[in-house]
């Protein structure tokens, strides 16, 4: 997993609350179980039109927020079923971060599995970032995870909380896998005292 230190992007606002994970990636492109290939199918209901054209009103569509890679959203991000195509979705994207005053328990740590930093600010705060997101190709916002602040274009802080683990975790570009495997020397130190112990398993 790519670890998440710093990342300095335009930030695209999407002021809509209860965006749950079926429209960040509807059930039609769930028959996949890899990772790449998802970006398509980010938002295909407000992105494309019936015909399949990209509707030039959705945010992601517009010059300005083509490479955005945060997404500054409304309240309950990432409610509904418990896909973890959504943040695999997002990744293939380039979305690294995504900011709201609440997510969805099971997408919030879906997030951290993959290298997606959600990060929860008040109501007030939110305001004024969907307001600098509005901005368009100047709307450039720095999320600094080790410090955990928000620097605005106009260079104003915005501090944020987040669990001690789960930001070693980003930090450190660990997943479970990554995790598991810090302790590689631990296991087979104890698999070669089992099999001594008992050579018959």
């Amino acid at each position: 997993m790519e670890k998440f230190t710093t990342l300095t992007s335009v930030a695209a606002p999407l002021p809509i609350v209860n965006v749950d994970t079926d429209m960040i990636i509807p059930k039609d492109y769930l028959k996949t179980i890899k990772r790449t290939g998802l970006a398509e199918g980010l938002f295909a209901e407000m992105r494309l039109n019936e015909d399949g054209s990209e509707n030039p009103d959705f945010v992601l569509n517009k010059p300005a927020y083509r490479d955005a890679q945060i997404l500054v959203a409304g309240d309950n991000f990432g409610c509904g079923s418990s896909r973890e195509h959504a943040p695999w979705a997002l990744l293939d994207r380039g979305i690294r971060c995504v900011i709201s005053t609440s997510f969805a328990d099971i997408f919030y740590n879906n997030c951290f599995k993959n290298g997606i930093l959600p990060v929860q600010v008040s109501e007030s705060d939110l305001e004024k970032l969907m307001d600098d997101a509005n901005r368009g190709s100047n709307a450039v916002i720095t999320v600094d995870l080790e410090s955990q602040s928000i620097t605005g274009p106009d260079g104003g802080t915005i501090n944020f909380e987040l669990d001690a683990f789960k930001k070693h975790c980003l930090l450190n570009g660990l997943d479970d896998i990554g995790l598991t495997l810090e302790k590689a020397a631990s296991i087979d130190s104890y698999e070669s005292k089992l099999e001594g112990q008992r050579p018959w398993v």
